[in-house]
């Protein structure tokens, strides 16, 4: 990959924890961020760092193959999961790791966003499932990421967060926005009787005619 390239997505991954930070999905030094180079590499965040103030040199460079780290400073603990995510699936080209207040009080409570709520929902995410609690950092989480991945571009963490994937880390932003929208207003909904899920013959039609 020319250094163009790659610092070109240097600049994409500060400005999206910048958004991220300012929508109030990351707060702190919460969450990370990743996306794939070419050559076998993935740029990613580093530890301890206030994703709205980031810089692109603080940025690291991880080996997929084996994990070295190329660049300077500790790389985000859930370096492992990124990667697990990018060997099994090769079509992903970025990861957001994040916590979004509504999408993670549900994952808080152990649930999962599954029912069929809008026809938005349904065509982006099909089902939103719930991956069980593993210590952050663990290969024992990574495993289970990536596997709940199959077929999918967002997860819950159980008392943990969000996370989404997509070709692109703008793209896997705006996933993350959209997923927090549909918990909130699916949180709101549970206010005035619940949210009524759209019929499966309305769902088959959405995933049949909707791209």
């Amino acid at each position: 990959m020319s250094w163009e390239r790659e610092r070109a997505l240097r600049f994409a991954l500060v400005e999206a924890g910048e958004r991220l930070w300012r929508q109030g999905l990351v707060a702190h030094t919460d969450g990370n961020l990743s996306v794939r180079l070419d050559d076998g590499w993935v740029l990613i965040t580093p530890s301890g760092v206030n994703k709205g103030k980031m810089r692109p040199h603080q940025l690291l460079r991880i080996a997929l193959a084996d994990g070295r780290v190329d660049g300077h400073g500790k790389p985000s603990v859930e370096t492992p999961m990124h990667l697990a995510i990018y060997r099994r699936h090769r079509h992903i080209g970025a990861v957001v790791h994040a916590h979004p207040p509504y999408a993670t009080a549900f994952a808080a409570a152990g649930l999962s966003l599954t029912e069929p709520v809008f026809p938005e929902m349904v065509v982006r995410f099909g089902e939103v499932p719930l991956v069980p609690y593993a210590t952050p950092g663990t290969d024992e989480l990574a495993e289970a990421v990536a596997a709940a991945l199959q077929g999918r571009s967002a997860v819950l963490l159980q008392n943990h967060g969000a996370l989404t994937v997509a070709a692109t880390v703008e793209e896997a932003c705006g996933l993350m926005e959209a997923l927090e929208w549909t918990a909130k207003v699916i949180w709101l909904a549970k206010g005035l009787g619940g949210a009524k899920p759209l019929t499966s013959d309305e769902v088959r039609r959405l995933r049949r005619d909707m791209p």
